[in-house]
């Protein structure tokens, strides 16, 4: 009797795998080596699907099973993700979609006309988009709680949150319900859920990836990128959404200089994220890493920025006034909450903390000269726990701002940064590894991630 498995079996058995054992290039080498093919596997994605369905309930929005396989006929086979399948975080529209950004206010809302050009590259490279994934209601938080739609559970931990605000999209691929996903990130809404949920999250430069045909949440930082098992996998990703060349990642293990910013994105950690964050660091410099701590002017002062209320708040105030002044009963009430904060911010102070911006990110990068990346925890906590947030609004506050607090100084300098998990010996959650470099160096970084994912797997 033959011991091969059946296409079938082969297919199942790939989305049972641990996410990261569910690249792009185990994806590509199980086509091409005849294990199934994209029909098969989209076949078992499904039935994985409805096997899991209280978790694609809420990972996804819409999840219509009905389309799939006529969406994969018309997947041209020759690209480079043919077949592969991608969700899609629910604010990117889609044409014959409606966009709703999670929220019952826009549900109304008509499908849209034509795809975002994030979506439209996706498709064009051969992506089978597999849905609209769950998220933070107009992704106005880092936790990723969503009373309208549900809230994703934890892959290792079903008690605990996704993060957000593209939970439902890393919850896709922490569960074996699409290889990778698209999402956006305005102050760590791709690197959140990454570190939560044992992914690679990868924000990049602002410019690099259109923005247009997503509904936006603060336009000066709004960002697009991916979640996926693995650095090659995001720079594959976007490669495709940037419409750059493939960056050519070399493995081999060497010495990196990376710089750990001391100071106030060191504190109020979970004993588990700093235990494991020094474990981290002892397994880099064990490898002939130099890591040296110092302070940076420019983290400090987006720091700053930030707790001040930055940018976020006053845009997404602006952008919210009309719509909530008329509609305020069908937001979730802690997003209404934090909307309403804004509204009162001075066009003066908003202006004080937009126009240091530019010359903080030049002496970011001045301040990085020598060093290959900056090293952080991604989030100061681990993954809390759903119940204690969702009926208490200071509990709420108070792990939003953790959540967000390292991510987001990120953004305001437009920083390329990524979330790499780590699981110390011992622990049973992951955390997030959260490397970055100046504005406009995704390649370098993309690159340097690839040796510190590499070490950190040794």
């Amino acid at each position: 009797m033959s011991s091969i498995k059946p296409p079938q079996g082969g297919a199942r058995a790939f989305w049972e795998r641990p996410a990261g054992q569910r690249r792009l290039r185990d994806w590509q080498a199980a086509i091409d080596g005849g294990d199934f093919t994209p029909t098969q596997a989209l076949e078992a994605l499904i039935e994985r699907a409805r096997a899991r369905a209280e978790v694609t309930a809420t990972a996804y929005i819409e999840f219509d099973t009905d389309t799939l396989h006529d969406r994969l006929a018309q997947v041209d086979p020759t690209q480079p993700l043919a077949g592969l399948p991608v969700s899609i975080k629910d604010l990117f529209d889609v044409r014959g979609e409606v966009t709703r950004a999670a929220s019952r206010v826009l549900g109304g809302n008509p499908p849209a006309s034509h795809d975002a050009p994030a979506v439209q590259r996706l498709r064009r490279a051969g992506a089978l988009l597999t849905g609209r994934t769950n998220m933070s209601e107009f992704a106005f938080s880092g936790l990723g709680l969503n009373r309208h739609y549900g809230t994703p559970p934890n892959p290792f931990d079903g008690e605990r949150i996704t993060g957000g605000s593209t939970s439902g999209g890393a919850a896709s691929v922490a569960f074996g319900l699409a290889a990778a996903t698209l999402g956006s990130d305005t102050g760590g809404s791709l690197r959140i859920p990454a570190a939560f949920c044992g992914l690679t999250g990868f924000k990049p430069s602002q410019a690099s990836v259109p923005g247009e045909g997503a509904y936006p949440l603060a336009p000066s930082l709004d960002c697009v990128g991916p979640i996926a098992p693995s650095v090659a996998c995001c720079a594959s990703l976007w490669s495709i959404l940037a419409e750059r060349p493939l960056p050519a990642l070399d493995t081999t293990p060497r010495p990196l200089r990376l710089a750990v910013a001391a100071g106030d994105l060191l504190s109020e950690l979970d004993d588990a994220v700093g235990d494991g964050f020094e474990a981290a660091i002892a397994v880099l410099k064990a490898q002939g890493c130099h890591i040296e701590r110092l302070p940076f002017t420019a983290i400090d002062a987006a720091l700053a920025i930030n707790q001040q209320g930055g940018l976020v708040v006053p845009e997404a105030a602006a952008l919210h006034r009309e719509q909530l002044a008329r509609a305020e009963a069908d937001y979730d009430p802690l997003i209404a909450e934090r909307l309403q904060g804004g509204r009162d911010i001075s066009a003066a102070d908003y202006l004080q903390r937009l126009w240091p911006r530019a010359g903080w990110q030049q002496r970011f990068e001045q301040e990085m000269a020598g060093f290959d990346a900056v090293l952080l925890p991604t989030v100061a906590t681990l993954p809390p726990r759903r119940a204690a947030l969702e009926d208490d609004a200071a509990a709420f506050q108070r792990a939003n701002r953790l959540a967000l607090r390292n991510t987001s100084v990120f953004n305001y300098l437009d920083a390329a940064s990524i979330s790499l998990p780590y699981i110390a010996t011992g622990a049973e959650l992951p955390i997030g590894l959260m490397l970055s470099r100046p504005q406009g160096d995704d390649t370098m970084l993309l690159q340097h991630a690839c040796v510190v994912e590499r070490m950190l797997r040794r």
